[in-house]
């Protein structure tokens, strides 16, 4: 590997990972407070919420075609000096975003009673899912849209930006959701299709922002064709890194969905606990993800730069310090975990086992911290079809597998379905770490560094 030095254009990790590290709260708080006003209209209603969101959460995934591979060029491409192509890269992931978007819209509009019907739905849970997923599609595009441009303002390392966008998009939606939801003055109580059309109007105010700081800050304004055209050279290394990133996410998000439908199998209450659980599993895991896409951000710099030793310091550092920091986080959760689960229900079965889950999750978060913050530092290397080959057989057979047979199987319920989830995280996690250990990854980066040659030679 390279011994030369990190060069000074090399954005801090602290610098990068609190304003992630608050962007996420927010957004975990916001999915907390959205479970917790759904509950109050009843548990069952709760239970929709959450598998709704399931599933807007797996639509979602089509995003990470393009988003997971954006921010790796965009800042391989910044490190190497490459602006303008950086700025090109960006243009073409808008139009890619409204196609991927208005898929996702159109799957949700049209196939929320098929989809939720594959997730096992219990009978008093559907009749409020179904239109509560209809009425989350037009959130969809918005949120393609959305994502594809934070991600190219984070790569630009203004992350305090995105941050800013997200509490006004999170302010404006909390502001609208409780009238809609509820009724206020002359608004009628629209229940969960009002938490949803909050959503919406509150994603094209982020849009707007994004655009207006991108031309400020970034130097972009967007013409009529980039909301549509697929520009094939810009789009081919987006695709390199994305592709791959997907079929990770996807896969992972396919398996976790039968899980949740496992859950459901158990019953509206089991489904409820789980529900409320994974809110509060948000918040564990803020800390362990904002590193790993500072680490993304950092590696894909240092990548570009040529600086690969520090590149691997970088990610032992981070690894170190995620670990120890999750531990903890989980360890606090659970032992809240009565008064925190008291937010969203008074049910004592449902408290009771939630507490054990949270319990779990402290030997699961060590596991997820491997897998969050080490596939993000490959794939900014350009090792990313190595995580989709190697977790493809833990996620199928671990995750969900292993899911139905300790959960319904073995009659163990929520408790099997969270050992699962405890073994595939470590399994994976163990293997991505001796991959960056070995340095398997440092052809693959020494082969991004070399596609940015030619790029400096026209230019240059």
């Amino acid at each position: 590997m390279s011994a030369s030095k990190s060069p000074s254009g090399t954005p801090p990790m602290f610098n990068l990972a609190w304003p992630l590290l608050v962007e996420l709260g927010l957004a975990i708080g916001a999915g907390v407070v959205g479970t917790a006003l759904a509950s109050r209209i009843s548990d069952a209603a709760g239970g929709a919420f959450a598998i709704a969101s399931q599933v807007s959460a797996t639509l979602f995934i089509l995003f990470r075609i393009i988003g997971a591979g954006v921010s790796v060029v965009v800042t391989q491409n910044l490190g190497g000096g490459q602006r303008e192509a950086a700025n090109k890269v960006a243009c073409a992931v808008v139009g890619a975003s409204t196609w991927l978007g208005a898929v996702a819209a159109l799957a949700a509009l049209v196939g929320a009673g098929g989809l939720l019907h594959l997730l096992n739905a219990p009978p008093e849970v559907f009749p409020l899912a179904a239109p509560l997923l209809m009425a989350l599609a037009p959130s969809l595009l918005f949120d393609a849209w959305n994502a594809s441009m934070a991600s190219v303002m984070r790569a630009h390392l203004r992350t305090r930006d995105t941050l800013l966008v997200l509490i006004a998009m999170h302010v404006s939606h909390l502001a609208l959701a409780m009238p809609l939801m509820y009724g206020w003055g002359p608004l009628p109580a629209l229940g969960l299709p009002g938490y949803a059309l909050a959503l919406a109007v509150s994603r094209a105010i982020g849009l707007a922002l994004h655009l207006w700081l991108w031309r400020l800050h970034l130097g972009i304004t967007l013409v009529r064709a980039d909301w549509w055209r697929l520009p094939r050279r810009e789009l081919a290394a987006v695709l390199h890194i994305g592709l791959p990133g997907a079929a990770e996410n996807i896969a992972y998000r396919l398996a976790f969905m039968f899980s949740v439908a496992t859950a459901a199998q158990l019953g509206a209450t089991s489904l409820a606990t789980q529900a409320y659980v994974l809110q509060l599993m948000g918040g564990v895991m803020m800390f362990s993800i904002a590193t790993g896409l500072a680490v993304e951000i950092v590696v894909g710099y240092l990548i570009g730069a040529g600086d690969l030793r520090e590149a691997h310091a970088v990610v032992r550092r981070a690894l170190k310090i995620g670990l120890v920091a999750c531990v903890l986080i989980a360890a606090a959760a659970a032992l809240a975990g009565h008064w925190l689960l008291g937010w969203f229900t008074q049910d004592r079965r449902i408290i009771d086992a939630g507490v054990t889950l949270l319990w779990i999750t402290v030997l699961l978060e060590p596991g997820r911290t491997f897998n969050l913050v080490v596939i993000n530092a490959l794939r900014a290397a350009g090792d990313a079809r190595f995580p989709v080959m190697a977790g493809a057989a833990s996620m199928l057979l671990v995750l969900a597998g292993g899911s139905w047979l300790l959960g319904v199987g073995l009659g163990w319920g929520l408790i099997g379905v969270w050992i699962a989830y405890v073994a595939d995280e470590w399994i994976r996690g163990l293997i991505m770490w001796r991959r960056w250990q070995t340095h398997a990854w440092v052809p693959h980066a020494r082969a991004s560094r070399k596609r940015l040659r030619p790029v400096i030679v026209v230019e240059g």
